[in-house]
């Protein structure tokens, strides 16, 4: 295993954490550049009021959060009150300041490829600066299918608009073979400009067990077994 000690040590583009947790995070990455996600707007149900997930990013961010992952109101939005959405997101946008903002949709309880589609575009005209799949919690998660609509969207966005959007599918992608899959999509789909931690992420955790295993491979020539590596990685590469 790498040494996290070294700073020369490639790194994840940044850990994501509870909001409480940031102060913590910031301790322990110190001066590595990695920066530190948080999880806001009553993450995963989104069930809160407006004031209590807008009061959870401002807390986020005034503890040092870099990045913010807020999830949508997949009710509102499945009810068709998608200027409801709309705004919720533009005020979540507005309260992370300089943070950037991840717009989870959790793409497993939209149903339909078409909405998808239509939550990308909210969430890009709202202000998100990346369109994330799913918080990890509900099945499925990030599906190939579901990537590529994404893509599309975020292709088409910045054709239409000259901005830049990132994507982050999050949860079930668990090798090296299947990350492959992923970028291949994003380089046919999106293009090359994506291919950067700045514009494309994944988020699973178990995904670096794997490509430690896949490494050892390839120095050792045989595989070892899951007990060779830690068991706790970090997510948000």
């Amino acid at each position: 295993m790498p040494d996290p000690s070294d700073l020369s040590t490639p790194s994840p583009a940044a850990v994501c954490v509870y909001g409480d947790m940031v102060p913590f995070a910031r301790e322990v990455i110190g001066d590595r550049a990695v920066n530190i996600a948080a999880v806001a707007t009553a993450f995963p149900s989104g069930r809160a009021s407006r004031a209590v997930k807008l009061a959870d990013t401002r807390d986020a961010v005034a503890n040092g959060a870099d990045e913010i992952d807020m999830v949508i109101d997949r009710g509102a939005f499945l009810a068709g009150d998608y200027l409801g959405v709309f705004r919720e997101i533009a005020e979540t946008k507005e309260a992370c300041g300089d943070a950037r903002l991840k717009v989870i949709m959790e793409t497993g309880e939209l149903v339909t490829y078409d909405n998808v589609r239509r939550a990308s575009w909210l969430s890009m005209l709202a202000g998100g600066d990346f369109i994330k799949t799913s918080t990890g919690k509900i099945s499925p998660a990030a599906t190939l299918p579901v990537t590529l609509v994404m893509l599309e969207a975020v292709r088409d966005w910045r054709d239409a608009t000259g901005e830049q959007v990132g994507v982050k599918p999050a949860g079930g992608i668990r090798t090296s073979k299947d990350a492959i899959k992923f970028l291949v999509t994003v380089s046919e789909v999106a293009g090359e400009e994506w291919l950067t931690n700045e514009w494309f992420r994944f988020g699973a955790s178990s995904l670096l067990n794997d490509l430690v295993l896949q490494r050892q491979k390839m120095t050792t020539g045989a595989y070892s077994g899951a007990d060779y590596v830690a068991d706790d990685a970090p997510s948000g590469y």
